[in-house]
C-alpha cells in the first residue's frame, strides 16, 4: 500500500510564516535594547574630613646678648729714673777691647795633638771589593782585574793537582755532581788562614782544608795603602761515578 504524505505535514508551506516571525522576534529585540534606560550612580557625601595639626611647640626666643671686647692691655711700665751724675764725680768706664789681631801680633797656641789618619784598618775585606788583590806567585804582572783572574785560575790548577778525587768514591756516595765550599782569609802576611770546608762528608772537608792550607804564600791585599786581610770562597766541584 502507498503511503499518501499529508500536505499539511509539508514545512515548505510555513518557511515564509517562519522568516517573518523571525523578523518580528530580532526586531523585537532591537526595541527592548533601544528603550532600555541607564541611571547615572550617585556617590553619598563622605561628609568633611578633619585633620588635626598638632600645635607647635613654642620655642623660646633667645636673647642676644653683646659680646664685650676685652679690656685694653695695661700701659707699659714707667721707665726707670735716670741717676744723673754731676761731671766732677767720677764713674768706672766698663773698656770693652777688641778681639781683632794684627799681621804683626804673635799668637802662641797650645800643644796641637797630631792624629794619625792612616789608621790601619782592622776587618777584613772581601776578595770582591778588595783595592788591591792578593798576588798569588806568577800573577805579578798586569793591572788588579789581570791578577785577579790569574789568582782564580792558580787555585783552580792547585785543587785539581792535589785533591784526592778517588776519596769520594771510596767513600760510598751516590753518583753525580758534587760540592765542597771552602772559606779562608789571605792574611796580613799572605799567609792562608781560618779555613772552614762544608762537604757531604767530614772526610772530604778534611780533604778540602788539607789542600787548601798548602796553598803558597801571597803577597797580601792592600786596602788604602794598608796590608788587610782578605776573605776568599774557593769551590770545589767533582762527580762522583
Amino acid at each position: 500500500m502507498e503511503v499518501k504524505k499529508n500536505p499539511k505535514a509539508n514545512l515548505e508551506n510555513y518557511v515564509k510564516i517562519f522568516l517573518q516571525l523571525g523578523l518580528v522576534l530580532a526586531l523585537f529585540m532591537v526595541y527592548i535594547a533601544i528603550e532600555h534606560k541607564t541611571y547615572e550612580r550617585s556617590i553619598d557625601d563622605l561628609g568633611m574630613s578633619t585633620l588635626q595639626i598638632e600645635d607647635e611647640e613654642d620655642i623660646p626666643i633667645v636673647e642676644q646678648q653683646e659680646v664685650k671686647p676685652p679690656p685694653p692691655p695695661p700701659p707699659p711700665p714707667t721707665p726707670e729714673v735716670l741717676d744723673v751724675v754731676e761731671d766732677e764725680s767720677e764713674e768706672e768706664e766698663t773698656i770693652i777691647e777688641s778681639t781683632e789681631t794684627d799681621e804683626t801680633e804673635i799668637i802662641e797656641l797650645d800643644d796641637i795633638e797630631e792624629v794619625d789618619l792612616d789608621e790601619e784598618i782592622e776587618e777584613d775585606v772581601p776578595f770582591s771589593i778588595i783595592e788591591d788583590v792578593p798576588v798569588f806567585p806568577g800573577c805579578e804582572k798586569g793591572d788588579n782585574e789581570k791578577k785577579k783572574s790569574c789568582l782564580n785560575a792558580k787555585m783552580q790548577k792547585h785543587v785539581q793537582r792535589k785533591f784526592n778525587a778517588d776519596l769520594a768514591a771510596d767513600l760510598g756516595l751516590a753518583p753525580g755532581k758534587k760540592r765542597i765550599f771552602v772559606m779562608f782569609k789571605i792574611d796580613k802576611k799572605g799567609e792562608i788562614v781560618d779555613i772552614r770546608a762544608r762537604a757531604p762528608h767530614k772526610r772530604l772537608e778534611k780533604e778540602a782544608i788539607r789542600v787548601v792550607s798548602i796553598l803558597p804564600k801571597m803577597k797580601p791585599g792592600r786596602q788604602r795603602g794598608k796590608a788587610v786581610g782578605v776573605k776568599y770562597s774557593l769551590p770545589i766541584v767533582f762527580n762522583v761515578e
